[in-house]
C-alpha cells in the first residue's frame, strides 16, 4: 500500500530539486530525521547514501537512506531504512505547475515489520507526517529564494 501527499510550492522545479539534492538539508525538512552524520560524495546519484539519525536524544538510532533513482529537477526516489521497523521506499516528484512546482511524495513500506501494518493505520500515521515534511521543504525552498 502506498501513501501519497502533494503540495504546490511557489518556486520552479530546479529550486525545489536543489533542496532535495542537498543531502545536508535532509533533517531540516524530513520529519523524524534529527541529525546528519555524513553525505556520500556524488549525492543524489543512484547508490549514494545519507547517513543520519532518527528519533530524539538519547534514543536516537543511526540509520541511512539510499538513492534508488534520481533525475535532476524532476524526481528523487530513496529507500529509507528505519531499523527496527524495516525500510520504506519514498518517491518525490517535482512537476512544473501554475508558475511553481507540484511536489508529490509517495511512500510505501518495503521491508520489515512495517509491511504488516494495516493500510488505514499507515495512512493515519504517514499522511500528517509527510504533509509536514512537504511544508518544511516549501519553507526552505522559499527562504533560499
Amino acid at each position: 500500500m502506498s501513501v501519497q501527499v502533494e503540495r504546490w510550492i511557489p518556486a520552479p522545479p530546479e529550486r525545489v530539486y536543489a533542496v532535495l539534492a542537498d543531502g545536508w538539508s535532509y533533517p531540516l525538512w524530513v520529519v523524524g530525521a534529527t541529525h546528519m552524520r555524513a553525505v556520500d560524495d556524488g549525492y543524489p546519484a543512484v547508490g549514494t547514501r545519507l547517513h543520519h539519525s532518527v528519533g530524539t536524544w538519547p534514543l536516537q538510532l543511526e540509520d541511512d537512506t539510499e538513492v534508488i533513482e534520481s533525475k535532476a529537477d524532476e524526481l528523487i526516489e530513496i529507500r529509507a531504512h528505519a531499523w527496527p521497523s524495516g525500510a520504506a521506499r519514498v518517491r518525490i516528484t517535482v512537476d512544473p505547475a501554475d508558475g511553481g512546482s507540484l511536489v508529490t511524495m509517495t511512500e510505501r513500506a518495503e521491508r520489515g515489520p512495517a509491511t504488516l501494518i494495516p493500510g488505514f493505520v499507515q495512512q493515519a500515521m504517514l499522511v500528517p507526517r509527510n504533509r509536514e515534511s512537504l511544508a518544511r521543504l516549501a519553507d526552505i525552498v522559499c527562504e533560499r529564494g
